[in-house]
């Protein structure tokens, strides 16, 4: 019975119109959201978005690495994504030789183009509703352990049976998500290629111009995108790199528009979000706006300082810490945004109210008092939480310590049947990626700092009565920072090569293995107990999700984002940050003349580009555009496309005043950046010199 009235609620609310632009909806489900779609423009059927049985524009899509997405631009395995996207992969591929963050990368054919070693890309072959088959052999009345257990071993089923071990099978990889807070599970299988090579980048200048000044601003002017091409075997299957692999072969590829995006006009993203929190009660809203964004912010905060002194005085530092720089102050500014815009949108009362209105609704019910165990849970699970939360950007964050545990599975080898020492090593290559990218002045000057703001904002309670004890025998967070940064064997590359299972004592011994291994055990326990009260909390919002939906039985719920294959759709439209200030939705190559600046890092952009404005007649190159599509991170590299089905630009980021929208979709505020996709070709064309490239794309009429 109640299966049954989910899958009611399910389809009931599927069909009913959510407000504005907001959503992400599963493609195989986009037939319910269709008639909606084509009354705000768009031109194509649910068929030509997502199929199984033809090609479709999901044939087109990737999960970029691990964290992004990206598109296919060519019937030869071209494919764009952001410059962020690849920023790392562009990174271990750059030297002091040759600097491609700063002066960009062009292959001029196949020849040159250059493998990313371990980046894969991912298509989704297929996903479908295993709802009934995860929960076969279950009843309510068996209780949770049974439900965990059968659940288990159902999808375990489900995900080989997917995968099996036929030829056609080849590269495939299956999961089962649970949607809905378990309410429902889809099973999504991806087909993943493993040879992926870097063919353009625009130098750093372009690719990230603003830097972080501008970085979830508008107006943007920056030129985020970068291109690989995928390789495959010679029968189009997935392949380890091999020089006799051949580009790969599409289901379908994006054709690019030339006509521009403008003001009113229908858009829609296909891409992987990463994660939102629609469905959560005030609790945690309150918490992630006063408590976890400002705390994480202000260690932030202190890191990035300490990289940028040293960044600024060499080359090589700048080069070894571009990648984690950036990736530490995405989400710092990001924080920043969205605990303001919750604050502004008065969230936290916002969802007591709807609280308070659910439980009066709920009274009688199955559901009634599911909000008050949730607050109770709360209380509990947020003290445990912010510890390991806080440690994650802290204590656990110093790179030196972290490193030297890596050493720990080869210390336990002695006392772990079937392993050995040797076998139980970090490999070269993890040891050489270590150094290559470490510096060790700012690894020691971020070890004092990170430690005195844990000290200051962690409870005494919280703090492991190891770490305490070490405080107090090294005398301090100085004399403790430098016994380990005077003293540690891991400073040094060429005695951690020449380890053997005769230094294992001299391993554990070493104060920066020893600190991290405090850390690492009183971080596992703090994870246990989050683990156990989030099991309560996760069974609670299983209920309350049902109840929602019963609550508001004519609203349409789109499921959390997880980094699965969504489709969002909304309009170019700018927007009003404030009283008196008008944003326009598009952004122009004289916008980025206005902000160039030779003696501004962020706003240096090549003189190429100077000689080229000069010439005349690209005041209104189209640069950026925003629209109201409801994103996520993991849309970055998300395909914009038009009510025709063509590429119009790539999704990169959004405005600061919208960065809440995890949490809450304000869709007067809410607005996505995307690059404008002929900005892309006129960098192609005329920095990179590379219009080869537009021989093997296709351009809309």
């Amino acid at each position: 019975m109640k299966k049954l009235l989910l899958s009611i609620i399910l389809s009931v609310g599927a069909l009913q119109p959510l407000m504005a632009d907001e959503g992400m909806w599963l493609p195989m489900l986009v037939s319910q959201r269709i008639e909606d779609m084509q009354q705000k423009g768009f031109k194509l059927s649910a068929e030509d978005i997502y199929s199984v049985n033809k090609a479709s524009l999901k044939d087109a899509v990737v999960l970029f690495g691990g964290g992004c997405t990206g598109e296919i631009v060519s019937d030869e395995g071209l494919l764009f994504t952001n410059h962020h996207c690849g920023y790392s992969h562009i990174q271990k591929l750059s030297s002091v030789e040759h600097d491609y963050l700063k002066d960009g990368f062009w292959a001029m054919n196949r020849s040159e183009e250059l493998p990313a070693k371990g980046l894969t890309v991912s298509f989704l072959e297929r996903m479908d509703d295993v709802t009934d088959e995860v929960l076969k052999g279950w009843h309510p009345s068996m209780g949770e352990a049974a439900r965990d257990s059968i659940v288990r071993n159902n999808i375990k089923i489900i995900e080989r049976k997917a995968v099996g071990l036929a030829p056609e099978n080849k590269g495939l990889t299956a999961r089962v998500e649970a949607l809905f807070y378990s309410n429902k599970y889809y099973l999504f299988v991806f087909r993943v290629y493993r040879d992926i090579r870097l063919v353009a980048a625009p130098p750093s200048s372009i690719g990230k111009f603003g830097g972080e000044t501008d970085n979830w601003m508008w107006p943007r002017h920056t030129g985020d995108f970068s291109i690989f091409r995928i390789y495959a075997g010679k029968d189009n299957m997935p392949a380890d790199y091999s020089e006799e692999n051949i580009p790969y072969t599409p289901k379908r590829s994006f054709t690019i528009s030339r006509a521009g995006a403008k003001e009113g006009d229908f858009t829609f993203i296909y891409g992987c979000p990463a994660s939102t929190k629609e469905y959560v009660i005030s609790d945690e809203v309150k918490y992630v706006a006063e408590v976890s964004d400002p705390a994480k912010v202000e260690a932030r905060t202190a890191r990035l300082n300490i990289f940028i002194k040293y960044m600024n005085q060499s080359q090589k530092v700048r080069i070894q810490y571009s990648a984690k720089k950036a990736s530490v102050a995405n989400a710092w500014k990001k924080w920043q945004g969205e605990s303001k815009g919750l604050i502004k949108l008065k969230s936290v009362a916002k969802k007591q109210k709807y609280e308070a209105e659910f439980e009066k609704w709920a009274k009688g019910s199955e559901f009634e008092g599911v909000t008050e165990k949730l607050h109770e849970l709360y209380k509990e699970y947020n003290k445990y939480h912010f510890a390991y939360e806080y440690s994650t950007e802290t204590v656990a964050a110093i790179e030196l310590p972290k490193f030297a545990y890596s050493f720990a599975k080869a210390v336990q080898s002695k006392s772990v049947a079937s392993t050995s020492f040797t076998t139980s090593l970090p490999s070269r290559a993890e040891i050489d990626a270590f150094y290559k990218d470490y510096y060790a002045p700012i690894d020691r000057d971020c070890f004092k700092a990170l430690l005195e703001l844990f000290n200051a904002n962690v409870s005494d309670e919280m703090k492991p009565a190891a770490y305490k004890e070490m405080l107090q025998k090294y005398g301090g967070v100085e004399k403790w920072c430098d016994a380990i940064y005077n003293n540690s064997l891991f400073l040094t590359q060429s005695i951690v090569y020449s380890l053997t299972e005769k230094e294992s004592a001299k391993i554990e011994n070493d104060p920066a293995f020893e600190m991290y291994k405090v850390i690492n055990s009183w971080r596992g326990e703090l994870r246990k107990k989050e683990n156990e009260l989030m099991k309560d909390i996760t069974l609670c919002y299983r209920l309350y999700m049902r109840g929602q939906m019963a609550f508001e039985s004519g609203k349409s719920f789109y499921p959390d984002a997880n980094r699965t294959l969504r489709v969002a759709y909304g309009k170019v439209k700018g927007f009003s940050p404030a009283d008196g200030i008008e944003y326009l939705p598009v952004s122009t190559l004289k916008g980025i003349m206005q902000k160039d600046n030779p003696n501004i890092f962020d706003y240096n952009i090549p003189q190429s580009l100077r000689d080229i404005y000069a010439k005349g007649g690209y005041d209104n190159q189209p640069v950026c555009f925003i629209a109201t599509n409801h994103t996520s991170g993991g849309n970055s590299g998300s395909p914009v496309i038009s009510a025709d089905g063509y590429l119009l630009g790539i999704n990169f980021d959004r405005v600061w005043e919208g960065t809440m929208s995890d949490y809450n979709f304000d869709p007067e505020i809410c607005r996505n950046i995307c690059v404008d996709v002929r900005y892309i070709l006129f960098i192609i064309k005329e920095i990179g010199h590379a219009e080869y490239l537009f021989n093997e794309m296709k351009f809309a009429e």
